[in-house]
């Protein structure tokens, strides 16, 4: 099984985009196949009549093999016949202005109506052509993105907070080996990518050497340890976070590249110990880690009229300060006043999104009265 996995990744930038269709996946707007179905017919079933109704104003110019003239259910009959090229020969036009029209008008709708029917098939047959397009268009523009390794509960935890925090869809990749993994990273709006993130061609496939910044959620220290190293060796620039279950392996994380390292277990270990005495603040710090409402934790950059004033007396509650990459608390002596490069990280308040939406509903009524 590794030997196959190995095989199939071997060179994956290497390869013709044609060949990454099924490995990486651009997201696509789906609709519901029964839609799709019932639109068409009701296309083929209203250029039947439409094509009917032009017979019927010129039915003077038909004749049966009988010679009668036409009825309405004659010209249904006859373009029926008529579009689906089978042309029994029963009912045909005999004046040159029918004849015109059949030419003109009738024999394009026979066209229209042929491509109609085959339509469905040719969806199919281009889609992988449309998907490796998508994907060359991709690969040429993806930059300032972020990687998410693992879409398991860390990782789509960590997607959530970037979508919170305004982040688009369409500037996180998610890898993972799990094709359950990506179907639900798919239906998210996310571009997918197959494959192990301990192997290089997989990252660069992702565009890693561009990145913003990578997130490692996978399941096994060693595997984060891995995979840690590889990001590091391609993104140089790169923000990287990692996601270890256990203390003892922060510093192996660190010294392979990792610029910030969250210990799973023990922070929830921590917020369980203090849920039981004072349950109060862990509500508190879930709404701090929550960004859709109630409270965040935010960084911006030192207004003007700040600069020089302690951090204490600012409109903001100031939690600590990043001067030079460093960050101070606020509360030390190094930080009693802001500089102008500075940056403060602070709580913000979030409003609910559905008070939001109500102000945008709100907004708009007094736009139309006005």
């Amino acid at each position: 099984m590794a030997g196959r996995l190995r095989q199939r990744y071997e060179a994956l930038t290497d390869r013709p985009d044609f060949a990454l269709v099924g490995v990486l996946r651009i997201p696509t707007d789906e609709s519901s196949p029964w839609r799709a179905i019932s639109k068409r017919i009701a296309i083929a079933i209203a250029v039947i009549f439409i094509s009917a109704g032009i017979v019927w104003l010129d039915r003077d110019g038909y004749r049966d093999n009988q010679g009668n003239e036409l009825s309405f259910l004659d010209c249904l009959y006859y373009i029926t016949v008529s579009l689906s090229t089978t042309g029994y020969g029963d009912i045909a036009p005999f004046t040159p202005r029918a004849r015109l029209i059949n030419v003109l008008v009738i024999t394009p709708l026979r066209v229209f109506f042929l491509i109609l029917l085959v339509g469905t098939t040719l969806a199919v047959l281009t889609e992988r052509s449309r998907q490796a397009l998508k994907i060359q268009r991709w690969r040429r523009s993806v930059r300032n993105h972020t990687i998410v390794v693992g879409y398991g509960t860390k990782g789509r935890s960590a997607v959530d907070a970037l979508l919170g925090d305004g982040a688009s869809p369409s500037e996180i990749v998610v890898v993972d080996t799990e094709s359950e993994s990506l179907e639900h990273a798919a239906r998210a709006g996310l571009v997918t990518v197959h494959g192990s993130a301990t192997r290089s061609d997989v990252l660069r496939l992702c565009g890693a050497q561009h990145a913003k910044s990578i997130i490692v959620a996978v399941n096994r220290d060693d595997t984060s340890v891995l995979v840690t190293l590889t990001a590091r060796e391609i993104a140089k620039k790169a923000k990287i976070v990692v996601a270890v279950r256990e203390a003892e392996n922060t510093h192996l994380v660190r010294q392979s590249g990792a610029d910030s390292v969250v210990v799973s277990s023990e922070t929830a270990g921590r917020l369980l110990g203090i849920a039981t005495e004072t349950p109060t603040v862990v509500e508190i710090i879930e709404d701090l880690l929550t960004p859709e409402a109630g409270f965040a934790i935010a960084e911006r950059e030192v207004e003007p009229e700040e600069v020089g004033g302690s951090p204490r007396h600012l409109s903001d509650i100031v939690l600590a300060v990043v001067r030079d990459g460093k960050l101070m608390r606020v509360g030390t002596h190094e930080v009693d006043a802001v500089e102008a490069n500075d940056r403060l990280l602070y709580v913000r308040r979030v409003p609910p999104r559905e008070s939001s939406r109500e102000a945008n509903r709100e907004s708009a009524r007094e736009a139309e009265r006005a």
